[in-house]
């Protein structure tokens, strides 16, 4: 039966894993801030229309929180989708994948500055093992490599805390459904990407996609927003539901595994340093939820609704179950 479960979470990582290499594929036609935009416009229709659905116009009500969903909403949807989409301008895929894969970790983090709950020394320990991993991969291990860290490498620390206070902060909404919150902060997400990118289209920093980008881009729009934001994440609320979100999130470790194997077989030829770099990275974060976990299964269980789920994000399920494990 648990076998059976495990099916839903590694089909929703193995789906985020390929992510990356189709989001910076789409990059070639389309600019990151009008890529994120487009992504998330496609999105949010169908978020809003499932909402109401199932809960009708009253749940776009943000009952007198407009500001801290509007704030939620940015600096996580906004934030953490478009700092990764210019990331990948500047990294590899594989590069990107191994930063999103360290959520967790840095949303123990933020809980510790904004809470003041400490995490355990060993937990903090493992993440710098986790991050070591990373600079190996991006440096080659070799010191000129450091460069190629810059900006693309900032980008995504930016992007994964940005998405931890995103994930911190939906505790304070246990009150409302996860498909609620959700919606209401990717509308918020959405509008703030929206009025960036027609600036940015206004100033010339940018150039909006004419009909042929948009039709070059439609397979990877059509998996970024079908298969990677609802599908996946469908599959993967039922593995946190049946297998619980510490045991589910230890799925989330193959997620740089499935990006260097998409990576490998479009004809890349990792060094051996890269692999280690990736395998020590993946070690560390394996063995940091498994602390966690540890750490949570002497916990008192968490009612179910304060486990909020955002489903359209590239690494909701990171978030989802930082949020449960940390709440």
């Amino acid at each position: 039966m648990r076998s059976r479960a495990a099916a839903f979470p590694l089909l929703a990582v193995l789906s985020w894993g390929v992510m990356f290499p189709v989001l910076a594929s789409a990059l070639n036609w389309v600019d990151p801030l009008n890529l994120t935009t487009a992504r998330y416009l496609l999105a949010a229709v169908i978020l809003v229309a499932l909402l109401l659905l199932r809960e009708g116009t009253a749940a776009l009500r943000t009952g007198g929180r407009a500001v801290e969903v509007a704030v939620l909403g940015v600096v996580g949807f906004a934030g953490f989708n478009l700092l990764t989409n210019l990331a990948l301008e500047h990294a590899a895929p594989q590069q990107v994948s191994l930063f999103v894969a360290t959520t967790p970790v840095i949303t123990q983090l933020v809980r510790w500055a904004r809470d003041g709950v400490r995490p355990k020394p060993l937990l903090l320990a493992l993440s710098l093992v986790a991050l070591l991993g990373v600079g190996l991969v991006i440096t080659r291990g070799s010191l000129d490599g450091l460069g190629q860290f810059g900006l693309g490498g900032l980008m995504m620390i930016g992007a994964v805390l940005g998405w931890a206070i995103y994930t911190h902060g939906a505790s304070r909404f246990g009150a409302w459904s996860p498909l609620r919150y959700t919606t209401l902060t990717a509308l918020a997400g959405t509008a703030a990407l929206l009025a960036a990118s027609i600036g940015a289209d206004a100033a010339g920093w940018q150039h909006a996609p004419g009909a042929a980008d948009l039709v070059a881009v439609a397979p990877q729009l059509a998996y970024a927003v079908i298969l990677g934001a609802v599908i996946a994440v469908l599959a993967w609320n039922t593995g946190v539901q049946r297998l619980g979100a510490a045991n589910a999130a230890l799925f989330m470790n193959l997620v740089p595994v499935t990006t260097f194997v998409v990576q490998i077989a479009r004809g890349y030829r990792p060094e051996l340093i890269e692999l280690a770099g990736a395998a020590l990275t993946i070690a560390a974060l394996i063995a940091a939820n498994l602390v966690t976990r540890g750490r949570t299964s002497r916990a008192p269980a968490l009612p179910p609704s304060t486990a909020v789920v955002d489903p359209i994000a590239v690494v909701d399920p990171v978030a989802v179950a930082a949020a449960r494990d940390v709440a």
